[in-house]
């Protein structure tokens, strides 16, 4: 579990939530203030049915399994992942790249699997790269789409906000003699508009530049393996390998601290 996400969570919508209590006394029953079906319908559903138009099935459905990587996602961890590459150098030069055949099935990423099979086949370099190269491209994209589905419900929700608070404007207009009716019209103004900012920048955005900020370390892993395969091709000694391979992992804990 990503406990800095959790934490973020409760930051971005506990801390709110307190400052609001407090602004009232301390009183907590003032929360229900800002509860509303009304405009939550106009935001929230307007917004969603906004973002269902935009993209098409498959995506939306990943986009919402990626919720599971803002919390529970963790990072790979790439020493384990040199050390296996190296392991299967070590092998490809005792018994010939023929033995990764029987490895690969056993690989810990689709991708090794992938480039240990094709090295194995004799394929040529220059089209085992582009094979891997294009794999990776197509799960760059798919990860670039998902994101953008929450990106899209953050760009679209402060826009219903307003939406909803013209509508609430509009009752308080035709019913300006009826008291009544003016608190429920201007309620529905006022919270709207705090649903859209509230749904844009305390979730969906966020949530959008998580699943960006994670997938990162995933791509460092993947051209990783793309090297590590071209490099076991190459007939390169497993002892180069491990040194050329843990640039990355020098590099990417610079990337951290930057």
């Amino acid at each position: 579990m990503d406990i800095i996400a959790l934490i973020g969570t409760f930051l971005g919508v506990g801390l709110v939530l307190a400052g609001m209590i407090m602004e009232n006394g301390g009183d907590p029953r003032s929360i229900m203030d800002i509860v509303q079906v009304t405009a939550a319908f106009i935001v929230i559903g307007g917004t969603a049915g906004a973002v269902v138009l935009s993209f098409p099935g498959d995506i939306l459905l990943g986009a919402l399994k990626q919720l599971k990587t803002v919390y529970f996602m963790s990072p790979p961890k790439l020493e384990p992942l040199i050390r296996e590459i190296v392991e299967y150098s070590q092998k490809a030069r005792k018994e010939g790249v023929i033995a990764l055949e029987k490895l690969a099935k056993h690989a810990s990423d689709p991708l090794l699997e992938l480039g240990l099979g094709a090295v194995a086949d004799g394929a040529d370099p220059s089209l085992v790269r582009s094979m891997l190269e294009t794999q990776v491209a197509q799960e760059e994209a798919w990860v670039a789409a998902t994101a953008k589905v929450w990106e899209s419900f953050g760009g679209y929700s402060p826009t219903l906000g307003i939406v909803g608070a013209v509508l609430g404007l509009i009752l308080v207009m035709k019913n300006l003699n009826d008291p009544a009716a003016l608190g429920a019209g201007i309620a529905v103004a006022f919270v709207a508009t705090v649903y859209g900012l509230f749904a844009a920048n305390l979730w969906a955005i966020p949530f959008s530049s998580r699943i960006k900020f994670k997938y990162q370390k995933v791509f460092v892993a993947k051209e990783l393996i793309i090297e590590g395969i071209l490099a076991i091709q190459a007939g390169e000694s497993p002892a180069l390998i491990d040194r050329k391979l843990s640039t990355y992992i020098i590099n990417n804990t610079k990337a951290q601290k930057a």
